[in-house]
Formats: structure tokens, sequence, C-alpha cells
């Protein structure tokens, strides 16, 4: 970074020396072969545009803006867009509409990954996974690019749509990875896409950056509209939101290390390897060797309690949703955006495995594993400290909590053996032995 640093500082001494503030090579009109890095659609990279932004783009204008910062994207990633993706600006209010509006998801709707989100004591009974996913996202997005539809859409704050430079130019580096190595598929479990996320993510916000600091720099870009408050819908979940932001945080210093190491072409690798888990992201000298333990949960379940038939049948939720579990419960004074704190430092690997009865009461499994025994140790001090400490849980005996009232009024057993923190929850005391029976 420093010899970076030092290349563009010498850069920019020549440049002001030759009395030059801007870098222009007298370039033609229109490359030869139709097209080159850092030329779009009659745009070179470094070329005006004719705009006013303060009224919003008209349809000439977002076009204009739209192939200067392809051009852009194209000179600080050395990648070459195939084709133009189509972008529309659209408001909050549109976008909460298109995505079925406030309170879309329905409490219990998913009542398997309620049991993953319950077991993090983030989301409680009384409203559900969806609901909360879908209202924190609501509140939070500022643009998405489309892979099957292939088209970006800017949220816009304001009532007069306008275009976040920013927000246009990261999703313009969505719709470019599509294009180099493909956007689709899947993860199988919440921590495995955190990690994609971390890469995909990662890398949208590290050219973002890079983009606005050239901004600032030596580039003439349209103005920076004023942000509003976030949406102001009042629907955000803070523990969902600190999960689903983690790759946008943690992301870019990944993309920046790996980018040391081996410049764009390790950074082209990652699409192909992604990282195995979002603790690699937090901790990017841990990638790629250390790899998370495979955690497999016994069925010690009685007749009552029954697993979901979900493939696969248990979650993984991983060491940045287990660090906003704790930060959210009052277990850690790390700074909220850090992802690094005793009770989830250590995590090697774990499994939720979600259970239901006949009536419609719920439960889980979750098991962890820590790399070291005083790692196991910390973790189960601070979910039980959780527990007790911020939702008023009495121990009727040893090892069994149960929290008497609010969203996560339930009976939890929270059991230490070495390196493996066993936490089986259910309805009442007596569930606890038909979710899984003592001893194993």
């Amino acid at each position: 970074m420093r010899r970076r640093a030092a290349l563009a500082l010498g850069l920019a001494l020549a440049l002001a020396l030759a009395g030059c503030s801007v870098p222009f090579w007298g370039h033609p009109e229109e490359p030869r072969g139709g097209d080159a890095i850092g030329w779009e659609n009659g745009y070179w990279y470094d070329d005006p545009v004719d705009v006013t932004t303060s009224d919003g783009l008209n349809e000439s204008e977002l076009e204009a803006v739209t192939a200067r910062t392809m051009a852009r994207i194209e000179r600080i990633r050395d990648r070459e867009f195939e084709s133009t993706v189509p972008v529309e600006v659209i408001s909050r209010a549109e976008y909460r509409n298109r995505s079925g509006g406030r309170g879309s998801g329905v409490a219990g709707g998913d009542p398997w990954n309620d049991q993953v989100w319950e077991a993090l004591l983030l989301v409680g009974e009384d409203s559900g996974s969806s609901e909360a996913i879908s209202d924190t996202r609501s509140d939070s997005v500022l643009g998405y690019y489309s892979p099957s539809r292939d088209r970006i859409v800017i949220v816009s704050e304001s009532e007069t749509p306008v275009v976040d430079r920013g927000t246009l130019a990261h999703e313009l580096v969505h719709a470019l990875q599509d294009q180099q190595f493909g956007l689709g598929g899947a993860p199988e479990t919440q921590d495995t896409q955190l990690a994609r996320n971390g890469v995909v993510e990662g890398e949208a916000n590290y050219i973002e950056n890079t983009y606005e600091k050239r901004c600032e720099r030596r580039w003439s870009c349209i103005s920076t509209p004023e942000r509003g408050g976030g949406g102001g819908g009042g629907g955000e979940n803070r523990g969902v939101f600190t999960v689903i932001i983690q790759p946008y945080v943690s992301g870019p210093a990944f993309i920046d290390s790996v980018y040391d190491e081996g410049g764009w072409d390790a950074v082209d690798a990652l699409h192909e390897d992604y990282a195995a888990s979002s603790e690699q992201i937090i901790h990017p000298e841990r990638y790629p060797d250390e790899t998370p333990v495979d955690v497999t949960v016994a069925d010690r379940s009685n007749g009552e309690w029954n697993r979901f038939d979900h493939d696969p049948v248990g979650d993984t939720v991983g060491e940045a949703s287990i660090f906003a579990a704790m930060y959210h419960n009052d277990q850690t004074t790390a700074d909220r955006y850090s992802y690094v704190s005793q009770p989830s430092e250590g995590w090697a690997g774990d499994t939720v495995v979600p259970y239901r009865n006949g009536s419609g009461g719920g439960g889980y499994v979750w098991e962890s594993r820590w790399d070291t025994e005083g790692d196991a140790v910390e973790f189960a001090a601070a979910y039980r400290d959780a527990l007790t400490g911020t939702h008023d849980a009495r121990t009727p005996r040893e090892n069994v909590y149960v929290v008497p009232d609010g969203e996560f009024a339930d009976a939890f057993r929270i059991v230490r053996e070495g390196r493996t923190v066993r936490i089986v929850n259910g309805p009442t005391v007596d569930d606890l032995d038909g979710i899984h029976r003592a001893g194993g």
C-alpha cells in the first residue's frame, strides 16, 4: 500500500510540474476496434458530462452519467463491460411498494428460519424472521442489481428521484462481476451467504471507495445528493441490520488484503474460490487455509418433536452473526462494526437445527465448535449472561434457564463439553428432553 501511495504521489507531482491537473492523453473520439478499457458508449473515463443533478436526471443525462461511470469502473478495475446495463431511479416509497411494503413478512411465515434467528436472540416470536429482514432491508437498501433481469435500480431518498454517484458505481460493479464471473447460484447457509457477499459486496464497496477518492482528488463528478434518514420508516431491526451489513463493512478490507498480495488477478480468483466463512472475511489472514469444521447434530428427539423437511436440515450462522447476537444482547463493548469480540472470537463451526411439534411449537438445537476450550467457555458464559442479564431468565436447575416473558420467553439448556457448546431450546423445561435428550 505504501508503494502504491508513493507511486501515486510521484505521478501527481509530475503532473503538477507539467501544469496538468487532470491526466488527459488526447483520446480519440472513439477507440479503434469500437471499445477499450476506460471508454463506454461514447465517453472516456475523464470526459465531462453536461448534466443538472438537482432536479434529477432525464433519460439522456442518466445514459451519459452511466456510460462515464462504466468507463471509470473499467479504469479502476481493469476489466471490460460486455454490455450496457439499464438503470432506473425510484423513490424509497416506490421501492417499498415493489418489495411488498412495510410488514410484508408474516410472523411465523418461515418457521424454520425463525428458529435460527431466535437462537441468535435477535428476532423473537412476536415478529418472525421474514418480517424483520424485509422491514430492515426496506429501510436500508440504496440500490440493487438484478442478475435475472440484468438491470440496476437506484433508490432515491428525495421526492424528486436523484442519482447517488457512489450507489450507481457500486451497482455497476455488480453488473461487471455478473458479466465477467457470473453471480448465479445460492449459498447453502447464512454464514456462506455472508462469506460470499464479503467478496461480492466487499469488492463493490472497495471500488466505490476508490471512485469517491478520485472524485475528491482528480475526477470531475456529479454532486452527491443529501442523505435522508435512511428511509425513515422505523422498521429496522438493529441486530438483523448488523448481520446484513457485515459484508459491506468487513469486505473491503478483505479485498484490499487480497489485492495487496496479488493485484486484480488475485481478486479475480476469489470469484472461483469464495471465502468459506464470515470468519475469513473478518480475519483475512485466515483465508484460504482456516476453513470451518463440519458440525453434525445428532437427532435425539422423541416422537412429539421433529426436524423440518428442509435441505439442509440445519443452518450455520457463523462468527459475524454470533458477534451481532452478543453485541445486541449487551455481551460485548466492542465497536459495533469491528465484528471482533471475545464471545465470538475463536469460532470454528456451528449448526442450528430447528424443531417443531404437532401443535405449532418451535425449538432448536444449536451446537457450536470452538478453536480452544477457553473460547467455548467464553461463548457459553456470554450466552448465559445474555439470558439472565438481558432477558431476566431464572435458573430452576443447573444448566437450565427460563425466560419468563417477552419475545424470547422459552426454556434453554446450555452445556459445554470441551470445545463444544450445545444449546437446546423449547417452549417449556419439559420440552427440552423431548427435543434433545440430555446426555448427548
